[in-house]
């Protein structure tokens, strides 16, 4: 079976500043993969690129063997970095919506969560913490059954007594035939839950390995080694 996600010569610019340098990268199914890199290295543009956000320059990006358009946002659930929800509808109306936008959306996955976090269907976004409404998002995320999940730092705001929960949430719902690729700088929190990652640093891929294979080969944690590698 072809992997999820194909990155042939992917290159994109902005303005004549190299934000991606023709990028080979396959990322392949039934995996957690992380994405890791400083600020600025090319991590959201490379999401964005695989959720038809942005056109490549040059190069190509495939997700299961086509190009980003219509037909991969179906196979695609994403978290963006930002909340996109509008802050004056109800949990539940948002539900819904999914409901009727997404035919592998699950309803009942999405209501169970919600009350174990004790996030009320009633209350409107706006009267809910930053956190929570994250909570929200990444709940609404994972109720799908996908193919590919990008979640670009789905723990960045949350309290570290939810991050475990949440992790935890994104281990129990998603589909154990998808890839789940996380963004995150928070390496330490993340990194029991990895299979494999991919370090990137200034539009270009350093390293792409096993979770275990570099704390077997490395006598290290990838968060340690993570920090090794980009020092300077």
């Amino acid at each position: 079976m072809a992997p999820i996600v194909q990155c042939m010569g992917l290159t994109k610019t902005y303005g004549g500043k190299l934000a991606l340098n023709r990028i080979y990268l396959n990322l392949e199914r039934g995996r957690i993969i992380g994405l890791l890199g400083p600020n600025g290295s090319g991590k959201t543009t490379l999401i964005k690129l695989m959720n038809g956000l942005l056109k490549p320059t040059a190069g190509e990006i495939l997700i299961g063997g086509q190009r980003p358009g219509i037909d991969t946002k179906l196979h695609i659930s994403y978290l963006p970095e930002r909340t996109y929800l509008q802050p004056n509808m109800k949990v539940m109306e948002i539900v819904n919506y999914f409901q009727d936008f997404y035919p592998d959306f699950q309803v009942d996955r999405a209501y169970d969560m919600l009350a174990r976090l004790q996030i009320q269907p009633y209350e409107r976004l706006k009267n809910l913490s930053k956190g929570t409404k994250e909570k929200v998002q990444l709940i609404l995320v994972m109720s799908r059954n996908a193919d590919l999940y990008v979640l670009d730092e789905p723990i960045a705001g949350v309290d570290p007594a939810a991050r475990d929960f949440i992790l935890r949430t994104i281990v129990a719902n998603y589909n154990r035939n998808a890839t789940v690729l996380l963004s995150t700088h928070l390496i330490a929190d993340v990194e029991g839950i990895l299979d494999e990652v991919v370090f990137i640093r200034q539009g270009n891929i350093v390293l792409q390995a096993g979770a275990e294979q570099i704390r077997r080969n490395e006598g290290k944690s990838v968060d340690r080694f993570f920090r090794e590698v980009f020092a300077c």
